[in-house]
């Protein structure tokens, strides 16, 4: 399984071509294996709505059941031990809670993370998705 970041999977069930062609192409490889979605990756989608960073096709309610039951996605619930990794994360990372459930989620269930975000990228403490 891979753990989506949140802009990830709305490029990915959107067909967005600002998702890179080789990272396309491996979360397709690694479909039927799961594709994790963080709880907190929904919460996030509502609040770029809520302010107006985010344009969907159809209500929240619609696009959170196609976009969650796209093939191969599966929610990752926030579980006592991921909030207390976000925590605790080990070394130096940033403070947006959403980022760090996200990593911790990634951690906990010991999967790569898929992201093109720069200070999760740039974490050494999370496994991130290569694009080779």
């Amino acid at each position: 399984m891979i753990l989506l970041d949140t802009h990830i999977w709305i490029w990915w069930v959107h067909g967005d071509d600002r998702l890179d062609v080789r990272l396309a192409n491996r979360l397709s490889q690694v479909e039927s294996q799961g594709l994790g979605v963080s709880v907190i990756s929904c919460w996030e989608v509502a609040k770029l709505v809520e302010h107006g960073r985010l344009e969907l096709p159809c209500p929240i309610p619609e696009w959170f059941e196609q976009a969650l039951n796209y093939p191969g996605v599966r929610l990752l619930e926030l579980t006592p031990e991921i909030a207390f990794e976000s925590t605790c994360l080990p070394g130096d990372f940033h403070r947006d809670p959403a980022d760090q459930i996200i990593v911790a989620t990634a951690r906990i269930h010991n999967i790569p993370l898929a992201t093109v975000d720069t200070k999760i990228l740039a974490y050494t403490h999370a496994e991130t998705l290569p694009l080779n």
